[in-house]
């Protein structure tokens, strides 16, 4: 199977779709152009000597026994492209693949010698198979441009920021599919989870699957109720094993097993999880309160300029993942009383974000570089009905915003 027929076959659609918009987003096709024209070198020539020159290689006549392991695997997931195997002397249970820059050059695939020694054989397939599925799904191709035009430290703009480790623990959820793939042994997979997780066998330690299955529901529970959020690269464990669990129960594996569309659903799930950035009913009514503030005083004067839209969508993206949705469901429902509603919560969960709101509103109208006497009225209202202000409090607060962010129209002095 090619590819691209595996990548559609057993990929994410959502994960499909987000490499695509960040790849569009920097520019891919023309910065990859501009940086092999250059002949900037990238790290993995760095790390391909340190590899060389400290680790040991996996060759068929030195470790014969893991040189077959790791290229049966690499026959089971029909993975044509050359890989160099390393085994490198590290406490840390960990592996990683790294992508080649040239054609023909081979890929890496490392693995760490703690791992080798706690894993079994057979979870030790599930491991390579998944940084194996790193390497048919592209992720260090589109991660090399990321680090590029993002250097270490170099800020990332909020909204990509979150799509981007949106991507990357996505990405994790299809590689572990390639690794089930390797390995398609379910208490195989957990049992790898358990020791990467706790260092510890899960034969030892007498766990049951089925206990250990029941008692991952549990755990996600506190992630479904708001109670947590991930901000790492990596989705939780508990994700990741119940994606597993319902990878192994479906079509792909089992004659009679979920159809795809129900796979697809509980994945649906468990992704709503990953979708939050916020966890707090605060940043919920923030949220609609942004949304919903930014399109009434915008459209105040019958005109919402995209200089107004994209401030509001800016805002928005601090606490949504995907700003334009947001607004385009909150559009469909009753946004003045939306609008009411979040400003009443706010200012009962937290007094001192009647400031930041009347602030923000004043920031829409200035957005545009057109005062508009329509803005200011509703800017005044609002101010004292929803608010509480006076309209000398109001106006004071107005002259500072004016003096700090306005910046008047070209084309009014043309």
């Amino acid at each position: 199977m090619e590819t691209k027929q595996m990548i559609s076959e057993y990929g994410l659609p959502l994960e499909v779709e987000l490499s695509t918009q960040i790849y569009n987003a920097l520019q891919g096709n023309v910065v990859e152009e501009i940086i092999k024209l250059a002949k900037i070198p990238f790290s993995d020539n760095y790390y391909r000597s340190m590899l060389e020159g400290h680790s040991f290689k996996v060759e068929e006549g030195t470790l014969s026994r893991y040189y077959k392991i790791f290229n049966e695997i690499k026959e089971a997931l029909e993975f044509t492209e050359p890989i160099d195997f390393y085994i490198t002397g590290d406490p840390s249970v960990n592996a990683f693949a790294i992508a080649s820059q040239e054609e023909g050059e081979p890929n890496i695939i490392n693995v760490n010698s703690s791992l080798i020694q706690l894993m079994s054989d057979d979870e030790l397939r599930f491991v390579i198979g998944h940084e194996m599925g790193h390497l048919i799904n592209k992720n260090a191709t589109l991660v090399k441009l990321i680090n590029f035009v993002f250097p270490h430290g170099a800020p990332i703009p909020i909204t990509l920021q979150y799509k981007i480790r949106l991507w990357q623990q996505l990405s994790e959820l299809v590689a572990d599919r390639f690794g089930f793939m390797a390995m398609p042994n379910l208490n195989v997979c957990i049992s790898a989870f358990f020791k990467m997780s706790s260092g510890l066998d899960f034969n030892k330690m007498d766990m049951k699957v089925d206990a250990f299955l029941e008692d991952n529901k549990k755990r996600l529970e506190y992630f479904r109720n708001d109670k947590g959020i991930n901000f790492a690269t990596h989705p939780i464990n508990p994700i990741r094993v119940e994606a597993l669990n319902q990878f192994s129960k479906s079509v792909f594996f089992k004659e009679n097993g979920e159809s795809k569309e129900e796979l697809e659903n509980g994945m649906n799930d468990l992704i709503d999880i990953l979708l939050k950035v916020r966890n707090s009913e605060l940043d919920s009514n923030m949220a609609n309160f942004i949304a919903t503030a930014g399109l009434i005083i915008a459209n105040s004067d019958s005109q919402i300029t995209e200089d107004e839209m994209e401030m509001i969508l800016s805002e928005l993206s601090v606490l949504e993942i995907f700003p334009k949705s947001f607004m385009e469901e909150i559009v469909k429902e009753d946004i003045v009383k939306i609008f009411k509603d979040s400003i009443k919560r706010l200012i009962e969960i937290n007094p001192e974000t009647r400031e930041g709101m009347l602030r923000y509103l004043m920031s829409i109208a200035l957005a545009d570089k057109d005062i508009s006497v329509n803005e200011v009225e509703l800017i005044f209202n609002i101010a004292a009905t929803e608010l509480g202000y006076s309209s000398v409090e109001t106006a004071q607060i107005f002259s500072q915003m004016i003096q700090i962010d306005f910046t008047p129209s070209m084309n009014a002095l043309c």
